[in-house]
C-alpha cells in the first residue's frame, strides 16, 4: 500500500455510534465490515463490543488508513485494513480467502459522504471556506480530480452534475459561470463564482452559497452515488443469514438508492399488484430492521454531521419466496 503524505489527524466523531453498536451487537461471531473506516470510530466501538468477531476496514482514503492503522492496533490480527473503494468489497473477500463456512461476514456499515478531516485539510480541496487546489479526490492515487470537471466539462454536463448530485436550484446559472470564469484554479476562487451566480436574495439563507455546489463536483470526482448501488449490492450478496447491512446516508441522492436497493432486496422484485398475492415467485433476501433513522436531539447538537444523517438497516435472510419467513 502506498504511503500517504504527512498529514493533520484523522480523527472525527462517530454518528450514531451507540446506535450502530446495539444493530450489530446480536449478529452471528463472524467478520464485521466497515466499508468506510475514516478515523475507526466505529470500527473501534464494535471490536470493543464484540470480542467474538474480527473486522475488516476498507477505505479509499490512504490519509484515513493510516491514522486508524495505529488506532486498531490493540485489536492485533482481528483487524484487517484494505485500501480499496466499497464496491469492490467482493473481490476483496475472495483476495483474502475468505469463506462464509469458515468466517462469514455477519455485518457490514456504510458511512457515506465526507468526513470533517477531509474537509478541515485545505489542500484536499474539499472546502469551500479555506483555499486549496480543485482535487476533491477521496482516493489521491486516482487521477481525475475536481479540476477537470471544473475547467472541462461542458455547461451542460455541469448543469447535469450540480442538479443530479446536489439538486442545486440554480444549476444552470452557475454552470454558465463557471464556464465564463475559466480557468479556474482554486477553491475559494470556484465559491466565489458559484457566490456570485446565486441571487442576492438565495444567498442570505440556507447556508454557505458554494455548499451544494461543492457537494455535486465532490461526488462526481469520486463517483459517490454512480457506485453505490452495487456496493450495496455486493455487501448483500456476502452477508451471512443473521447478518446485517446498515447505511448512514447525509443527503436526499445517497438515501434514494439506500432506499431503493433495499426495498428491492426486500420484496425480490415483486412486479405484483400489492392487494393481491405474489405469483411472480420473488425472493426475498433482506427485511428492514426496526432502528432510530436519525441521531438524537442532543447528538446533534454536540456534533453538526450528525444534523442531516439518515440511517437504514437490513438483516439477511435464507432465500425465501415473497410471504415465507
Amino acid at each position: 500500500m502506498t504511503t500517504p503524505p504527512e498529514e493533520p489527524a484523522f480523527q472525527h466523531d462517530p454518528v450514531m455510534v451507540d446506535v450502530i453498536v446495539d444493530l450489530f451487537r446480536d449478529v452471528p461471531p463472524g467478520i464485521l465490515v466497515d466499508a468506510t473506516l475514516g478515523g475507526a470510530g466505529h470500527a473501534a466501538r464494535l471490536l470493543a463490543a464484540r470480542p467474538d468477531c474480527r473486522l475488516l476496514g476498507v477505505d479509499r482514503d490512504l490519509m484515513a488508513l493510516a491514522a486508524a492503522g495505529p488506532r486498531l492496533s490493540a485489536y492485533g490480527d482481528r483487524v484487517t485494513l484494505r485500501h480499496a473503494r466499497f464496491d469492490h468489497l467482493a473481490s476483496i473477500m475472495t483476495d483474502l480467502a475468505v469463506r462464509p463456512d469458515a468466517a462469514p461476514v455477519t455485518g457490514v456499515l456504510f458511512d457515506l459522504g465526507v468526513s470533517s478531516p477531509q474537509l478541515d485539510v485545505a489542500e484536499r480541496g474539499f472546502s469551500y471556506r479555506a483555499d486549496g487546489p480543485l482535487d476533491m479526490r477521496m482516493d489521491t492515487t486516482e487521477p481525475w480530480t475536481a479540476a477537470d470537471i471544473v475547467n472541462g466539462a461542458t455547461e451542460a454536463e455541469l448543469t447535469r452534475i450540480l442538479y443530479d448530485n446536489a439538486d442545486e436550484r440554480f444549476a444552470n446559472r452557475i454552470a454558465r459561470a463557471i464556464v465564463a470564469a475559466r480557468p479556474i484554479e482554486s477553491t475559494l476562487q470556484l465559491a466565489d463564482v458559484v457566490r456570485t451566480a446565486i441571487p442576492a436574495p438565495a444567498r442570505r439563507t440556507g447556508g454557505h452559497p458554494a455548499k451544494r455546489t461543492f457537494q455535486a463536483i465532490r461526488i462526481e470526482v469520486n463517483r459517490e452515488l454512480s457506485i453505490l448501488a452495487s456496493a450495496l449490492n455486493g455487501a448483500i450478496d456476502v452477508t451471512a443469514r443473521g447478518g446485517r447491512v446498515a447505511v448512514l446516508a447525509y443527503h436526499s441522492g445517497e438515501d434514494r438508492i439506500v432506499k431503493s436497493v433495499f426495498m428491492n432486496a426486500v420484496t425480490g422484485g415483486c412486479t405484483c399488484p400489492p392487494q393481491l398475492p405474489c405469483v411472480c415467485s420473488a425472493i426475498r433476501t433482506v427485511r428492514l430492521v426496526r432502528a432510530p433513522s436519525k441521531a438524537s436531539s442532543t447528538e446533534q447538537a454536540l456534533n453538526r454531521r450528525s444534523e442531516s444523517v439518515r440511517l437504514r438497516v437490513v438483516e439477511k435472510l435464507t432465500s425465501a419466496r415473497l410471504g415465507e419467513d
